[in-house]
This record gives C-alpha cells, sequence and structure tokens, in this order.
C-alpha cells in the first residue's frame, strides 16, 4: 500500500545538503504553504517586499498556474480510467484482482512521486517544486484507501472476523494495513491548521512516510510470489530516494577531520 505534504519546522544540520523530508517552503500560497506560520513572523510591508522575490527566485507564478491543475488531473486520470474499464466489462475474468492491483499500484507510485520531490528539487534548484508534494502524497493516500477498500469490500464482504484473520495470517496484508494506517494521520494533519497545532512535532510525524514507503514495497514484494521484477523496481527506486537524503556531505567531513586527526597524531 501507500502522505501528505512536509515541512522542515527545526534547526536544519549544518550540511547544506541535509534536507529531511519535511523541508521548508517559504511561499505564501493559502493552498499548498507549509511553511511554518509565515504570517506571524513576517509584518504586511515585510510580506510585501518578500513575497515577490519569492515569486520570481523559488518558483515562477505563471508555471504552478498551469502545473497545479494539469497535476490534479493527470492523478484523477488512473481512477478515470479504472471506472470506465469496469463500467465496460475491460477489466478481465477477476475484476476484483484488476481493481485491487490496479488501485495498489498507483498508491505505491504516488508514495515514490512524493519522495521524489526534494531530490528533485535539490537536482534542479527549483524550489516551487515542493509546493506540488502534498498533492502527490493526498492522492497516493485517496488510492491506497480505495485499495483497502476494494479488499474490504469486494473481496471480503465486510467479514469482519475473516479479514482479521486475513491480516494476522498474510504478512504481506499485515504490512500494507500497517502503512495505510501510518498514513491516515499524515494525510489527516497536511493542513496549516495542524502544523500549528503539533508544533515541532509535526515534523517527527510526518517522517512516518518513511516508514511507509519501506512498509509498501514490503507488501508488494510479499505478494508477489513469482515474477519480483516490478516489485524488485520499485524497491531500487525507493532505495535511491532515501539514500539521496543521506547527509553526506556532512559525513565526508566528517571523515575527512578523522583522517586528518588520525595523520597528525
Amino acid at each position: 500500500m501507500s502522505r501528505g505534504r512536509v515541512v522542515d519546522l527545526d534547526t536544519e544540520s549544518d550540511d547544506p545538503d541535509f534536507d529531511p523530508d519535511p523541508d521548508p517552503d517559504p511561499d505564501p500560497d493559502p493552498d499548498f504553504d507549509f511553511d511554518f506560520d509565515w504570517n506571524t513572523r513576517k509584518s504586511a510591508s515585510q510580506r510585501m517586499i518578500i513575497a515577490p522575490a519569492i515569486s520570481g527566485t523559488r518558483r515562477p507564478d505563471t508555471a504552478l498556474r498551469w502545473v497545479k491543475p494539469l497535476l490534479f488531473a493527470a492523478c484523477l486520470v488512473p481512477f478515470a480510467l479504472l471506472v470506465w474499464r469496469v463500467l465496460t466489462g475491460a477489466v478481465g475474468p477477476n475484476p476484483v484482482e484488476a481493481i485491487t492491483h490496479d488501485t495498489g499500484d498507483w498508491a505505491l507510485r504516488l508514495l515514490l512521486a512524493t519522495l521524489a520531490v526534494t531530490p528533485l528539487r535539490r537536482l534542479t534548484g527549483q524550489a516551487w517544486l515542493v509546493r506540488l508534494r502534498r498533492m502527490l502524497g493526498l492522492y497516493a493516500f485517496f488510492y491506497a484507501a480505495l485499495h483497502f477498500t476494494t479488499y474490504l469490500w469486494l473481496d471480503q464482504f465486510f467479514d469482519w472476523p475473516a479479514i482479521a484473520a486475513d491480516i494476522v495470517k498474510r504478512p504481506y496484508i499485515t504490512v500494507g494495513v500497517a502503512a495505510l494506517v501510518l498514513m491516515l494521520p499524515l494525510a489527516v494533519t497536511s493542513t496549516k491548521g495542524w502544523i500549528r497545532r503539533l508544533g515541532p512535532r509535526w515534523k517527527q510525524l510526518h517522517r512516518l512516510v518513511y516508514a511507509i514507503g519501506v512498509l509498501a514495497v514490503l507488501h508488494y514484494l510479499w505478494l508477489v510470489k513469482a515474477d519480483l521484477l516490478e516489485p524488485g523496481i520499485y524497491a531500487a527506486i525507493l532505495a535511491l530516494l532515501l539514500a539521496a537524503r543521506l547527509p553526506w556531505r556532512a559525513w565526508r567531513a566528517w571523515w575527512g577531520r578523522v583522517r586528518a586527526a588520525s595523520d597528525t597524531a
């Protein structure tokens, strides 16, 4: 199975490359701004001066005007195609399995896309990309919820004793349910109001996205019994995205100091 938007509320590491997901986005757009308490930190005159500079250097307003609606529509396309296939009977001989797999695949893809935003921002220098992360995370939760609802409704017919036994008996279902349970508080607390309520704890909570990614990939790996190529690709992508968040420059600097100290000793 398969988050929401994240932001860095604590002091960053001295390493400039160390940018844990969440990271700050100072843009004051009410829909996608999760820079903690922007309006209370800046006076009205300061915002009038700073906001245009951010608009020009952090991300182009003109780009976001069409990127946001296009991304919103693009994330709905898999759902629309699935509905069309169901209505036209094009889901094959086992429609429940087709719906379950399709929604699960898109939940995992969008979760990985959410985790890819920060590395992509670093590579391109386009800070406005962070403004798309919340939408991707919420769509990942949307497809994960559809994935689990299909299992509860169309597969198990809300047979709760059988569902409970299945969750305990089958490890891939256990980790899948765990991933969805962890996603729920991230989706609920993805608003600016919750950021203010939770304060620094909000960032700690949203770092659960890394555990969710691992659980989601395990869910897929343990589900597949024969061909491990596709889940293996997802696992490799997740490993790369997590490795990109390691403070490599800080570690290199530390190792250099250790070697220099040993040479002078």
